[in-house]
């Protein structure tokens, strides 16, 4: 009866960190055509879910690297698993909070290697594997797409430089939506299988959700994604979005734990470069990839420390899960200080976190003519 309590907590958090994946990878497909008018927000974020659904469907080369390649499955346990879930989704909400586009997946990775390390020891991890599928693969895979995006984005350009900017607008934009639905796809063949892969790895221990997350809650990411970092044009988001797709399609059926985030970012940057005149806010770029930098080693942290607790028998996988439900209703309230939705995703390149008056003294909201009374911080993509 316990390890069967443990099984069910494991494969309901499994879920719980694929709904938080919405926010973050799976809402960065979306981002650049609702930024420029190609899809209602509504409808993009209908068209991702399922896409992503059917994805998931069409490999499993992902889902059996983390279930067999990146540690010794045979001496993990439901526990440990269940921790490094808690670690990965703790790190996804913290950032999306801030409105910080940093890697779900790397958050998960991170989460299972700290976990690990504390549950069964450091020789259970698979460094070879870590640095071949997930390491070189995050740093090459957004410069591949940065270039690719770069390159059509400036081909897109030349090739209508002489055409009606209203005609060659409106067809790029069905480009546009075209690509973006085809990163929804390639997203699920890569992300979905990474909680697949997960699931298998406790099956192994003991014997719908991104789709809905992007729904609830990717808003914030897609502000960053689609105003912070670029003022995306139409002949920018297909190109950046074909760039996308082929990078993430080739690294899943390779088997690499690719991070959609660094891959979108990358072909979405590599498309302001490849428009004359483009703004590129090379500081927000920044202080994403110092996210993505931390992403491993904090989720890990968590990860560790969580997995002090889950050994602890039923009880402390008990407390664990209370823990993280109070972490993420603390989050969940923090971020309803400011909204992020359908209605004002496209307003502006800030994501404006805390707008309580006691957060920030001295720092007046935009608009307070007094500069007194209320305060905000600016994270995410605000600043130039």
């Amino acid at each position: 009866m316990t390890v069967l309590f443990v099984v069910i907590a494991v494969v309901v958090v499994a879920l719980v960190f694929d709904f938080t994946n919405g926010f973050h990878d799976s809402a960065n497909a979306m981002a650049g055509p609702i930024a420029t008018g190609a899809l209602r927000p509504r409808t993009a974020v209908v068209i991702a879910a399922v896409l992503n659904l059917v994805g998931a469907l069409l490999s499993t080369e992902v889902a059996k690297t983390i279930s067999g390649g990146f540690f010794d499955e045979s001496l993990i346990t439901a526990p440990i698993i269940l921790a490094g879930l808690v670690g990965a989704i703790i790190w996804n909400l913290l950032t999306w909070l801030l409105g910080l586009p940093s890697s779900s997946s790397h958050a998960l990775f991170g989460g299972l290697i700290g976990a690990v390390i504390v549950g069964a020891g450091i020789s259970t991890v698979h460094g070879s594997v870590i640095v071949s599928k997930v390491l070189l693969p995050a740093l090459v895979a957004p410069l591949v797409a940065g270039v690719a995006a770069a390159v059509a984005t400036r081909i897109a350009y030349r090739i209508t430089a002489r055409a009606d900017r209203s005609q060659t607008d409106a067809g790029f934009k069905y480009g546009q939506a075209f690509t973006a639905s085809l990163v929804a796809l390639a997203h699920g063949t890569s992300d979905g299988q990474k909680t697949m892969g997960v699931i298998t790895l406790v099956l192994i221990a003991a014997g719908l959700a991104i789709g809905l997350g992007t729904y609830s809650g990717g808003w914030r990411i897609m502000r960053t994604m689609g105003k912070g970092i670029v003022e995306i044009e139409t002949p920018q988001g297909a190109a950046s979005g074909a760039a996308t797709t082929a990078t993430i399609l080739a690294s899943s059926h390779l088997g690499f734990g690719l991070s959609t985030t660094h891959v979108s970012t990358g072909s979405i940057l590599g498309s302001g470069v490849g428009r004359e005149g483009a703004e590129v806010r090379w500081s927000v770029a920044r202080r994403m990839v110092f996210a993505w930098v931390l992403t491993l080693p904090a989720a890990g942290l968590v990860g560790g420390l969580s997995a002090l607790v889950a050994e602890q028998g039923t009880a402390g996988v008990i407390i664990l899960l209370v823990l993280l439900a109070v972490a993420c209703a603390v989050i969940w309230a923090f971020s309803r200080r400011n909204k992020v939705d359908h209605e004002n995703v496209t307003d502006s390149a800030e994501v404006m976190v805390f707008a309580s008056a006691r957060t920030f003294p001295g720092h007046p909201v935009e608009g307070d003519d007094h500069g007194q009374g209320s305060t905000t911080r600016r994270t995410g993509a605000g600043s130039r």
